[in-house]
């Protein structure tokens, strides 16, 4: 019995992480100080139940010495103080009004996260686009998997982060794992390929670096930073020498082989080794290991991506798939390990600069109807694609006069850090959400607090494509909104009364009809079935004939049973009425499955696919299943084949000389993440890694005359970084390493190379030109 003043224990609430791509499971319960306790909830298959530091610890955010809890806006003197939401907001209207009216929409930019829930990414994109009129909106996802996604949808014709859920990994043959260090990373995740070793597997690590992932490596290779191109080209050549080609998969289920062929016969051994670095031997190995088993995959991250020929290198290590035989067929394939909590998801539904809800593209006209549509405008109005991430920030100041930043730090995350720090400083205003101080937000002339993971409920896509719920679990401070609030109020200022709502399942509803029949379809998918299923695989169409055959329409083409977008949706807004707002909440929507119906465990890879061999065996009105595993039959191409694209070795953007004689590297350290504005607030993760350092060879230690701790000067084209010198002989001697996350002068992106891709647009944040120098410390004194 309880007795009078004892509080009753609140029941536990199930939700994800708010960091990585991993989105692992948690328990959170409320606890005193409008914190939460974090528990293990082993249920939720991906992480078991396991969470690293940076899960663990999340809640010290949440208090209140931690994070904002009230708008600031810039005074007379300079000064970020206190003041209401209704002068805050009412500020950042008039600058937007005055600004579109003085220099046009284009002078308005928006930059999101990939942090952001899907629907806040949905409606950042629409208020961009329906209530501003502008093209300039990007995400800082561009400098995460941009790359692996444009090499993927090239190949495959479609992207997404795995074609297969992380289940599959313990059950392949071999995997190269390209520039990825999941151990420091995402460390739930080294479990996959612990386990694969335990099977009998084999476990292939590229990275220059000796890291704690290459440490659990059964062969290890350290290429030069910059030429993982020529290293992938170098095993297709060794593939088609010892006569290791799948011929008559290569003839049923690819083209363009002929010529990627070619291409990579011209990047033998000896070469490759004069390139990379990496032995002969070691490249034979690679290929022995890769090919003996009946199954193998190809998993890479920033590392091979975050160049500037990022595509090409991840489309190189794609061809090496394809010609083995090893995508599209079970515990098998390419997959790229995304980055950032919501970096599917947020590179699916309109934050990106050409891009439309449901991987549309902005530039395609029926996707354009479509998505018109549903909000209920002009396609006509809608603005074509913008500048990519870099190429926005960089225009700051001169074309784009104002900016409303949401969930990003391009202060300390940007390449070329100190020349967009300067760019933001010369807009005519900034704003920005965030749920702390960051050094961005330091340089606003409105901030405005908004809510954190555990005080609001939304969807995210995992790196594996499953969406998945996160829920409420406390109420946020007095003084703090959401990111929704955010956008309706603004949209309201702005003369758009309706069409943001600020509940998010009446978001996702509209999400849900603005994505049917795009490549990211989730118009199966509701808060019910996630809540009851621990999430579904992207594409999951509305039911119809065919639903659940686990194929893959080409984009742009309707899955059987998904709306015809050029016909109106059920309960689609009239598009002649301005500004509709979303559908009634209260209604279902059409064909949306009953949430206390089963959904189907996804399948064993190892036994047959009825789900995606026969799609007859489901009929209308049974709820899609989603699709766990792609390609399975066929890719997402016009005729349903992967695509070889013809690539070549070139040098990186910018290559050692003998002003700048040595090669910079960047990544992150397991207690910390991205940019550090929320990790950096917490004091176990600050006692584990406290700051900056550089890591170098002892060799290149003897010839600067550095010891342990001392510090060093890392200096580039772009600006030099100061920090403390870490000496080890896990890097090779030619290569320096520095972590991202810190600002000052320690920040390793004031460095880096916005050098660009020229088709994803990802900056050349993995390598670039240094010296190293060391710093004489003044002595004081007495």
């Amino acid at each position: 019995m309880q007795r009078t003043g004892e509080r009753t224990a609140a029941a536990p609430v199930p939700t994800h992480c708010p960091y990585c791509a991993l989105q692992c499971g948690m328990n959170l319960t409320p606890a005193d100080g409008g914190t939460v306790e974090v528990s293990e909830r082993a249920d939720f298959p991906v992480n078991r139940g396991a969470l690293c530091g940076k899960g663990r610890t999340a809640p010290a955010v949440l208090a209140s010495g931690a994070r904002l809890t009230s708008p600031l806006v810039r005074s007379d003197d300079g000064a970020l103080v206190p003041a209401g939401w209704d002068e805050a907001l009412d500020r950042i209207a008039r600058n937007l009004v005055r600004t579109r009216a003085e220099y046009g929409a284009d002078a308005l930019g928006v930059f999101g996260g990939g942090g952001l829930t899907n629907e806040k990414a949905y409606a950042l994109g629409k208020f961009a686009r329906v209530v501003l009129g502008t093209s300039q909106i990007d995400y800082n996802g561009r400098f995460c998997m941009s790359s692996a996604a444009a090499a993927g949808t090239r190949a495959f014709g479609l992207d997404r982060g795995l074609p297969f859920p992380l289940e599959d990994i313990p059950k392949t043959g071999c995997v190269i794992l390209v520039g990825s260090n999941p151990a420091e990373t995402m460390p739930p995740s080294l479990r996959y390929f612990s386990e694969l070793r335990e099977n009998g597997g084999t476990l292939i690590v590229v990275d220059p670096r000796r890291t704690r992932t290459a440490d659990q490596a059964d062969l290890h290779l350290a290429p030069r930073p910059g030429t993982d191109l020529a290293l992938a080209l170098g095993l297709l050549h060794l593939v088609v020498a010892e006569g290791r080609v799948d011929e008559a998969y290569v003839e049923e289920r690819t083209t363009g082989w002929e010529e990627a062929r070619a291409a990579a016969m011209a990047h033998w051994p000896e070469y490759v080794e004069r390139i990379t670095g990496v032995p002969v031997p070691e490249l034979r190995e690679a290929v022995r290991l890769f090919c003996a088993p009946d199954a193998a995959m190809v998993l890479t991250a920033r590392g091979p991506e975050q160049q500037a020929k990022g595509t090409d290198t991840v489309g190189a290590w794609i061809n090496l798939c394809l010609a083995t035989g090893r995508a599209g067929r079970p515990r098998s394939g390419y997959g790229c390990l995304t980055g950032q909590g919501n970096g599917q998801g947020g590179r699916e539904h309109g934050q990106k600069a050409d891009q439309l809800p449901g991987y549309r593209k902005l530039t395609d006209p029926a996707a354009r109807r479509h998505v018109a549509g549903v909000w209920g405008v002009d396609p006509d109005s809608l603005p074509g694609p913008g500048r990519s991430a870099y190429e926005l920030l960089d225009a700051l100041g001169t074309d784009i006069r104002s900016l409303l930043v949401m969930g990003s730090n391009p202060v300390v995350s940007a390449p070329r850090a100190a020349h967009v720090e300067g760019r933001l400083r010369s807009l005519d205003f900034l704003a920005v959400c965030d749920v702390v101080l960051s050094e961005t937000a330091e340089l606003a002339d409105v901030v405005l607090p908004v809510t954190q993971w555990a005080e609001e409920t939304g969807t995210t896509t995992s790196l594996e494509g499953r969406v998945l719920l996160r829920r409420r679990a406390i109420t946020p401070p007095d003084g703090v909104r959401g990111d929704l609030e955010v956008l309706h109020g603004l949209a309201a200022r702005l003369g758009v009364a309706k069409g943001f709502p600020t509940e998010p399942e009446e978001v996702f509803e509209e999400l849900r009809r603005a994505s049917a029949g795009g490549p990211a379809d989730y118009s199966g998918i509701d808060y019910g079935r996630l809540a009851e299923e621990n999430g579904v695989f992207w594409p999951c169409p509305a039911t119809g004939a065919g639903a659940g055959d686990g194929s893959v329409p080409h984009p742009g083409t309707p899955h059987p049973g998904t709306p015809d977008p050029d016909t109106p949706h059920p309960g689609t807004p009239d598009p002649d009425t301005p500004h509709p707002g979303t559908p009634d909440p209260d209604t279902p929507h059409p064909g949306t499955p009953d949430p206390d119906t089963a959904h189907p465990e996804t399948p064993d890879p190892d036994t047959a696919h009825p789900e995606i061999s026969n799609p007859g065996t489901r009929h209308p009105g049974t709820p899609h299943p989603g699709t766990p595993r792609l390609f399975l039959d066929r890719f997402a191409t016009d005729d349903g084949r992967a695509r070889f694209v013809p690539v070549t070795h070139r040098p990186s953007a910018e290559e050692p000389d003998a002003e700048y004689p040595v090669l910079l590297t960047t990544g992150r350290v397991v207690a910390q993440y991205q940019s550090g504005a929320q990790t950096r607030r917490v004091a176990e993760l600050n006692a584990a890694a406290p700051g900056p350092f550089v890591e170098l060879h002892p060799r290149l230690a003897a010839r600067l005359g550095a010891a342990e701790g001392d510090p060093l000067a890392v200096v580039s084209r772009r600006g030099r970084a100061v920090a403390p010198a870490r000496i080890t002989t896990g890097i090779r001697p030619d290569t320096v390493f520095m972590p991202f996350h810190w600002p000052g002068e320690g920040r390793a992106n004031t460095l880096t190379n916005p050098a660009l891709d020229p088709t994803s647009r990802m900056p050349e944040f993995k390598v670039c030109a240094v010296r190293v120098e060391t710093v004489r410390v003044e002595t004081v004194p007495r």
